[in-house]
């Protein structure tokens, strides 16, 4: 067989494709890039995933463990040939239940659909060996090197040294034999032991058969005398009932009458309260209710005129300091439109300064005329006219500083004026608003005050009419409640008594009971206690009569008991025998099973030794296995076999590959070149034994396909530019770089 092509939606693996060569294929990847799943997605191509598996512990099942993390279902495709026939397998899901469990295979580039194989038969039809045989053979992990035993793997090694046959196994021969071996005995369990166990039940039942015929006469004749006696006490009783009948009818009279009598009490009582007018419970309540309401009103009342005082005193002060405004009896917007009397604004006659400019000119202009000059005469001019006129305007500027700073100051205060005026007269009208609403409150309560008032005065009269004042009315409620109470008390009385009466009569019944001739000279109690015992006595006595009787039809007669006897001890002779012939077949399957042993062994041990020898460059020279299959080697330098155990974890890898390699050759099938696939297998080899492992599984190439997952990338690197082996370097899965 050789695998063409790949695409798997498995585990981390979303769409992703493998192309394969044939010999030595060396795919390279970093950790946790899917090496290891694409393994398994080729183990389930072949032979599907256990749908019935369930994780256990730290055991993940296949069908979790490699769910697609895209969320899509599981599915793949295998391009493959097998001798000379170009095949595609594809596996899908299509209920969650079962993982890959649709399967087609068809030949390559057509819809023919290849004969006679399905999802069940598709690994062993085309590789020719099981899915156990495989996984231990041809199918190599890192952490799975050793060889383990199996069923499988027994029947194909017994096929290949004797007929051919790959339908027996010495564990499932063993286990058979032992199956029926224990199903005769194990323990205290199995046919034998029970059927001694029959054996001793059927001979005491023998020894217990006349014992109990003689318990049985014994409690029977008992029975006998207690039922005598259980007739007479119960005669005793009669007359008790008989005695206790007449006296409840006398009771009964007497309830009658005194039923009589209540009903009359009661019916006076109703008339009494009707005539009265007396009120009905729900009335009272009601009217209960009304004065507890009445009452909080009046607190309501008393509490509204106490804020109607307390608001018309606020009132009073606050138009008291509104009185004391300068601004009073205006209105705050009347007060702002109110003129400011400012004091009179100084003023300076413009046609003195004048004057005195003009004059102060012309002196000037005259002082210096008489220069000649133009020039100092308009100088001199000016100076004797700018003087003045700085001097009257300082001392006009001063006076008119002063006046503003007075009118400025008129203003504030009238500001200051304004707003307080303002707030006394918002507290005057929020204190007039109060007085109001407490006064209309007030008004409101007293009010409703008054009219409950009045309707509970007039429900009053109708029962009282000399009811003029509510400090009269909880006295007549509680009357009229005592009143009513009376008569409820008479109704139960008279109730009670009806019941009593009904009681009596259910009990006695209609027929009167005539005087008994003398009372009973025992009491009851004393009776019915002995009667009670007599009882339970003779409960015994016949419980114990059924189990004997029943446990003497169950054991049967003697002749019938002694003729079970005789065929249980003819049944254990011949389970004995039986046993002994299995013991027999087991000692001699052991012994064709170690023929067998010592024939396949020594052959496996060789080719293992061959191998091994290869990949240690001659280290080690012989190889030998025993029965379960555990390995020791022989050093070239040292006559000693060393267990396994005893190597170096990449000597100890190295012997269980080339053991692993020696299967393959014994047992895969040699016409369907099956191919090896090593999943990390050479992680713990040194450079130098992974180089001569290497060159042996080129050159084993030869025969067969090799897949080599690696996470280093030493393997690759040792086969660059080696156009025989096809090196792959994944950094994604599916991804070539």
């Amino acid at each position: 067989m050789l695998i063409r092509r790949m695409n798997a939606s498995f585990g981390k693996l979303q769409n992703q494709t493998l192309e394969l060569h044939d010999g030595l294929n060396i795919i390279q990847a970093p950790n946790e890039t899917g090496k290891s799943t694409w393994c398994a997605f080729l183990l389930s191509m072949l032979y599907g995933i256990n749908s019935r598996e369930r994780d256990k512990g730290s055991f993940i099942a296949d069908k979790n463990r490699y769910a697609a993390w895209s969320g899509r279902p599981m599915a793949g495709q295998l391009d493959c040939l097998v001798q000379e026939s170009e095949l595609t397998l594809t596996r899908s899901t299509r209920r969650q239940t079962a993982p890959m469990g649709e399967f087609q295979a068809v030949y390559t580039g057509t819809a023919n659909a290849v004969p006679d194989l399905t999802g069940q038969n598709c690994g062993e039809a085309l590789l020719g060996v099981s899915r156990e045989v495989f996984e231990r053979s041809a199918f190599i992990r890192q952490n799975g090197l050793a060889i383990t035993q199996d069923a499988g793997l027994e029947r194909r090694i017994a096929s290949l040294i004797t007929s051919g046959e790959e339908n027996t196994s010495h564990s499932e021969a063993a286990a058979a034999l032992k199956k029926q071996l224990t199903r005769r005995r194990h323990n205290k369990t199995g046919l034998l032991p029970t059927l001694e166990a029959e054996l001793l039940d059927v001979q005491r039942q023998l020894s217990d058969l006349e014992t109990l015929s003689v318990q049985l006469a014994e409690v029977r004749q008992r029975i006998g005398t207690h039922t005598v006696r259980e007739a007479a006490l119960e005669d005793a009783l009669r007359q008790h009932d008989a005695w206790q009948a007449w006296q409840k009818q006398q009771e009964l009279e007497q309830a009658k009458t005194a039923a009589e009598q209540a009903r009359q009490d009661c019916e006076l009582l109703r008339r009494r309260l009707q005539t009265d007018a007396i009120p009905e419970p729900e009335t009272i309540a009601r009217l209960r209710g009304a004065l507890s309401n009445l009452e909080a009103s009046k607190s309501a009342l008393e509490k509204a005129k106490g804020d109607q005082d307390v608001a018309a005193k606020t009132l009073l002060q606050a138009e008291s300091a509104l009185t004391e405004s300068p601004f009073a009896g205006m209105a705050p917007t009347q007060a702002e439109r109110l003129p400011l009397d400012l004091p009179r604004k100084p003023r300076f006659p413009l046609w003195l300064l004048v004057l005195l400019a003009v004059l102060g000119a012309a002196a000037g202009f005259l002082i210096y005329s008489g220069s000649g000059e133009l020039l100092p005469a308009i100088a001199g001019g000016c100076g004797l006219f700018g003087c003045p006129s700085l001097v009257i305007g300082f001392f006009i500027g001063k006076r008119q500083n002063r006046w503003e700073a007075a009118a400025e100051a008129l203003r504030e205060q009238r500001d200051a004026d304004l707003d307080a005026f303002t707030a006394l007269y918002q507290a005057a009208e929020t204190a007039r608003a109060d007085a109001n609403r407490c006064s209309a409150a007030a008004e409101a309560l007293y009010h409703t005050f008054s009219s409950n008032e009045q309707a509970i005065l007039q429900e009053l009269r109708r029962f009282a009419p000399t009811a003029f004042d509510l400090s009269a009315a909880e006295p007549l409620l509680q009357e009229c409640e005592r009143r009513r109470r009376q008569l409820a008390d008479a109704e139960g009385a008279a109730q009670a008594a009806q019941l009593r009466c009904e009681v009596l009569a259910q009990q006695t019944g209609e027929r009167a009971s005539a005087e008994p001739a003398a009372s009973p000279t025992r009491s009851r109690e004393e009776l019915t206690a002995e009667l009670a015992q007599l009882r339970a006595a003779l409960a015994a006595d016949r419980s114990a009569a059924d189990r004997l009787s029943g446990q003497s039809d169950a054991m049967g007669d003697g002749v019938v008991l002694r003729s079970a006897e005789a065929q249980l001890q003819s049944q254990i002779a011949a389970l004995e025998r039986e046993y002994a012939a299995i013991q027999l077949a087991m000692e001699v399957l052991d012994t064709a099973n170690n023929t067998l042993q010592n024939r396949f062994a020594p052959a496996l041990g060789r080719r293992t030794a061959e191998i091994f020898s290869q990949l240690t460059d001659g280290r080690y020279k012989s190889v030998v296995l025993d029965r379960a299959l555990h390995l020791s080697a022989e050093p070239q330098d040292d006559s000693m076999y060393r267990d396994i155990q005893l190597l170096s974890a990449g000597a100890a890898d190295q012997l269980y590959l080339a053991a692993r390699l020696a299967i393959c050759e014994l047992v895969l099938p040699e016409d369907r070149r099956v191919p090896l696939i090593l999943d990390d297998a050479l992680a713990n080899f040194d450079d130098e034994r992974c180089a001569t492992v290497l060159r042996w599984l080129k050159e084993a190439a030869k025969d067969r396909q090799i897949l080599l997952f690696s996470c280093h990338s030493r393997e690759a690197d040792f086969f660059s530019g080696d156009a025989e082996v096809f090196v792959q370097r994944l950094t994604n899965p599916g991804e070539e770089v």
